[in-house]
């Protein structure tokens, strides 16, 4: 079993993905939408949670998001415990721009999740024209839209979504208590 480098590329972590626990941090819904053959869903805000699993995974452990960003802060916060990570550079859309599939499990007639940007768009946009809407009625509404704007800029600048953390704590983006629970006997169980 070998340990993967601190970031790695798509295409080199197709050709080892074997040899690694792949560890999904998006959001149930994001995971649900498409994720790496193999990957075990264990969304950032679960990951203190996780670290006795993680700590027993035999192997590298190997970190994905949507873009490698959650994947880098999830990767911090595991090295703060002790615990050795990589992550996939570029994420899942690293991943699919270089040709390799995602996994996509079979979910009946249910509906598709969103993706953590596309709920931010639209939180933010919904927002935006709130406030615009508002600000008819009385001028003090125009503030939603400034602070948006002002988050927004802020969130650029230090590459954290603020509203994103917000919204990935409403219940279609958390995992249900017996499904994290499951993850985790599954992790604490896997080899590497």
């Amino acid at each position: 079993m070998t340990t993967p480098p601190p970031g790695i590329d798509p295409d080199h972590a197709r050709t080892r993905l074997q040899e690694w626990t792949v560890v999904d941090v998006r959001t149930p819904g994001e995971y649900a939408a498409g994720h790496l053959p193999g990957a075990h869903n264990v969304p950032l805000g679960s990951l203190r949670r996780a670290l006795p699993a993680l700590r027993a995974v035999d192997g590298g452990l190997l970190l994905v998001c949507a873009s490698g960003n959650r994947a880098e802060q999830a990767r911090a916060d595991l090295a703060e415990h002790g615990v050795q990570a990589s992550v996939l550079a570029g994420g899942t859309r690293g991943w699919t721009e270089r040709g390799h599939g995602l996994h996509r499990p079979e979910r009946g007639r249910s509906r598709s999740p969103w993706a953590m940007e596309r709920q931010v768009r639209l939180a933010a946009g919904a927002a935006v024209l709130a406030g615009l809407g508002l600000g008819l009625v009385h001028p003090a509404w125009r503030l939603l839209p400034a602070g948006v704007a002002g988050g927004l800029v802020f969130s650029a600048l230090t590459d954290t979504c603020g509203m994103a953390a917000l919204l990935a704590r409403l219940p279609h983006n958390r995992p249900h208590a017996t499904d994290l629970d499951a993850i985790l006997a599954r992790l604490g169980s896997a080899r590497g």
